[in-house]
């Protein structure tokens, strides 16, 4: 037995001594997709209050980077076609269960992107993601979705891809930010600019 099935088992034993713990840890692995809709928002409105250029460049990036990294996961995981615990194991605690590939992991891919995307607009609300990101992780191999393994190459792949891509795609959006700033679009990246807009028609 690997270490990876090893710290699986762990986990699935705790998970089956807190029984009152699987709604809680079963609603965040399958719907805290939400939260960092949430948090991704925040980067937004954060980076928009600050007028900051180079903060709203991260700021759009980091849902961009978010779809990139998923559509990048898809063939790799593909590739790897690894069986997920919850259907290569047996006498283990399920809560959640996919039919596709486990490794790596879809959920964590994401919050690792979004976590990068979201470090490079604002440090505590970074920090505050990658917190999120973790209960994510834990929570998908807490319902028996997937190995530790899958996890942590999830949220490393997502973070590198993110970041990766920010680095290559920032001049192009600083640019597209550029030509939005002198069109209606501006009052999405500038405060006051709706007033400013209307004083311009007047």
């Amino acid at each position: 037995m690997n270490i990876d099935t090893r710290l699986f088992y762990a986990v699935n034993d705790f998970a089956r001594d807190t029984p009152w713990l699987h709604p809680v840890v079963s609603g965040y692995a399958s719907y805290g997709v939400v939260l960092f809709a949430g948090l991704l928002l925040g980067g937004w409105w954060i980076a928009r209050h600050d007028n900051d250029r180079g903060r709203m460049v991260a700021a759009a990036w980091a849902p961009l980077g978010m779809l990139c990294a998923l559509a990048i996961n898809q063939p790799v995981a593909s590739a790897v076609d690894e069986t997920r615990p919850c259907r290569a194991l047996h006498d283990i605690v399920v809560l959640h269960c996919g039919n596709d590939a486990g490794f790596p992991s879809d959920h964590a891919v994401m919050a690792g992107a979004i976590t990068a995307g979201l470090w490079l607009v604002h440090r505590q609300l970074g920090v505050l993601s990658a917190v999120a990101a973790l209960a994510m992780a834990g929570a998908r191999v807490y319902v028996g979705a997937h190995y530790p393994g899958d996890v942590i190459a999830g949220l490393l792949l997502g973070a590198a891809i993110s970041v990766a891509g920010y680095l290559l795609v920032r001049p192009l959006l600083r640019w597209l930010l550029a030509r939005a700033d002198r069109s209606p679009l501006r009052i999405l990246f500038r405060p006051g600019a709706q007033s400013t807009l209307e004083e311009s028609r007047t």
